[in-house]
């Protein structure tokens, strides 16, 4: 079948998709519409092809990125990585990585004339995000019925303007059901025995998180999110420590943003690529710091999260907590920033 495509006869006046999206590639204009290559204002045939075929949609903008995305398909990786470095973007990562960058930024460029008809949408995006990931206790195969408590409660704040960390909070956690921390646990993230005997425990820690989300007016001043790497560090990890504590559930942490889930649906990647290093890796970064500590996973989490965000990916929130059950968040609904932090509340 492929054969037959590459070896049918070309008719006079036909103009192949191929060569027909290079040539609108090339006279892209990313202010809108195609640049005209002809000085005395005539088009040839293939430029004339493309906004004939442009013309049959009611707004051309979407005839014009489905063209050039053709065109982006059809390009190598060097050919990829030439044309963002044209349009001063970040090189780095792997060919479905750079194609996914390039489209949505021509894509962006499109649309900037209609989305700016409603500026609702893009004013209603999080201010913030809180790029959160707990460290817990642990052993070597541990049990199904393990009761994991938090000992290490990190914060990065991502400003979603400047796309730079803000600042960081962090806090280690004095676990009561099991104050002696394994050898297992040690060796893995690196937290030692001494380290958790000066800490305080978790309510009094979560009252600390709460005072520095304030002094930052997150959720008053400012809309934002919380971000984490997985359904576990919400749905299990707070979850189970908040019953060990006796305190609810805070309600700023009910929904949250699953990096892993928005990774894969904008790559388009299968869940075994969704790993730490491994979403790293495909976007041509190396992990910094120890791996295993809560503050370094965030601020690694955090960079794959700006890597996104100047691909075009809108990260929204997509789980969260209704009833102690982990519940998927549609993402047709508005963006809706996590709740004002309030103090840790007992249990009844």
């Amino acid at each position: 079948m492929e054969e037959q495509k590459e070896n049918r006869p070309i008719e006079p006046g036909h103009v192949d998709e191929a060569d027909l999206a290079w040539t609108f590639w090339k006279n892209v204009d990313l202010g809108g519409g195609v640049k005209p290559n002809r000085l005395d204002g005539q088009e040839d045939s293939a430029n004339h092809s493309a906004k004939s075929c442009v013309s049959d949609f009611s707004d051309p903008v979407y005839k014009e990125i489905a063209i050039a995305n053709g065109c982006v398909n059809r390009m190598s990786k060097d050919e990829l990585r030439t044309k963002l470095a044209e349009l001063k973007l970040e090189t780095r990562g792997v060919k479905d990585v750079l194609r996914k960058r390039l489209k949505n930024y021509y894509k962006k460029q499109k649309l900037t004339h209609i989305l700016s008809k409603d500026s609702s949408e893009t004013d209603a995006y999080y201010d913030y995000i809180c790029i959160i990931d707990f460290e817990a206790t642990c052993e070597g195969g541990n049990a199904t019925d393990y009761v994991h408590e938090i000992i290490e409660f990190p914060i990065v704040l991502l400003n979603t303007r400047t796309l730079e960390i803000e600042d960081t909070f962090q806090r280690y956690v004095k676990p009561e059901i099991k104050p002696q921390l394994s050898e297992f646990c040690i060796n893995l993230t690196g937290i030692t025995q001494d380290i958790i005997d000066q800490a305080d425990t978790f309510p009094v820690v979560l009252q600390s998180v709460v005072d520095w989300m304030r002094q930052k007016e997150l959720g008053t001043k400012y809309k934002y999110a919380i971000l984490t790497d997985g359904s576990w560090d919400m749905s299990k990890f707070l979850n189970m420590q908040c019953r060990v504590s006796r305190i609810k559930y805070p309600r700023f942490a009910k929904k949250w943003i699953n990096i892993r889930k928005c990774y894969g649906n904008f790559y388009k990647v299968p869940r075994n690529q969704t790993k730490l290093t491994v979403m790293l890796e495909k976007l041509g970064m190396s992990y910094i710091g120890r791996l295993h500590s809560g503050l370094d996973d965030s601020k690694n989490i955090a960079r794959i999260a700006i890597h996104m965000l100047q691909d075009g990916c809108e990260l929204r929130v997509n789980e969260r907590m209704h009833t102690g059950q982990l519940m998927t968040v549609s993402s047709s609904l508005p963006f809706e920033g996590a709740a004002i932090p309030q103090n840790p509340q007992l249990k009844n």
